[in-house]
């Protein structure tokens, strides 16, 4: 099979990067969106030995101008697969303590991050092969899950997010889009911490075997890494 062509966010840590390991692995070609030289730095060994097939890209999901940009490195060439992952944890506090500075910065990056990249992205995706997108969201943005409360901006920008797709799937059904939610797990990285029970490698392979199944029927839906719906 022809490799396939995945543009990822937030690529130089925890599930990004691990997302970026094993595409390389399989033989496609990836096109990383980090934001700092530190998380440039950290994916430099993996071109080693992958013959050109990572690229590695400046990208601010919050910074409409860094878009842009990024856009116009990476729309040389058609994307058949867009990973939304770029994502922050903001402030995990209870309703006295919230910052409010934090939880605007929460919803630039988590929810409106996504959609300014999936905008500038667009013909790009129209020139794909598959035309599948892929927003990593998390089950804390479940409202009929939510049994605990706390980390305000968190829950809120993932229920900003989830609306997003789910408004995506109707805008662009007819132009072929399939945008998707996934809920990686509780999974051990800087953001879910050393006590979750899930390793990158296992929730991120799950993922990718739910994107690789995608079709049109499961536009705007949200599953797990297992492939089981969550509820909204």
């Amino acid at each position: 099979m022809k490799s396939m062509r995945y543009v990822i966010t937030g690529a130089s840590r925890g599930i990004g990067y691990e997302f970026v390991q094993q595409l390389l692995e399989r033989g496609d070609i990836v096109d990383a969106g980090v934001r700092t030289e530190e998380g440039r730095r950290r994916l430099e060994p993996l071109k080693h030995d992958c013959a050109g097939r990572l690229r590695v890209h400046a990208l601010d999901v919050a910074d409409g101008a860094s878009v842009r940009d990024f856009a116009d490195e990476v729309l040389l060439e058609p994307v058949d697969v867009l990973i939304n992952n770029a994502g922050v944890p903001g402030l995990w506090c209870a309703l006295t303590d919230v910052d409010y500075a934090d939880v605007v910065r929460t919803f630039a990056v988590n929810a409106l991050g996504p959609l300014r990249v999936t905008s500038a992205l667009l013909p790009g995706l129209l020139r794909g092969r598959s035309r599948k997108v892929a927003y990593v969201t998390s089950r804390m943005g479940s409202l009929s899950s939510n049994s605990d409360g706390g980390a305000y901006a968190y829950r809120m920008s993932k229920v900003a997010l989830n609306m997003g797709v789910r408004n995506l799937s109707n805008d662009l059904r007819a132009q072929g889009i399939v945008p998707v939610l996934l809920h990686p797990g509780w999974v051990k990285t800087d953001m879910g911490g050393p006590d979750a029970p899930l390793p990158p490698r296992d929730s991120v392979r799950g993922m990718l075997n739910v994107i690789d199944e995608l079709r049109a029927e499961h536009s705007g839906r949200f599953f797990d890494y297992q492939g089981a719906e969550v509820p909204w």
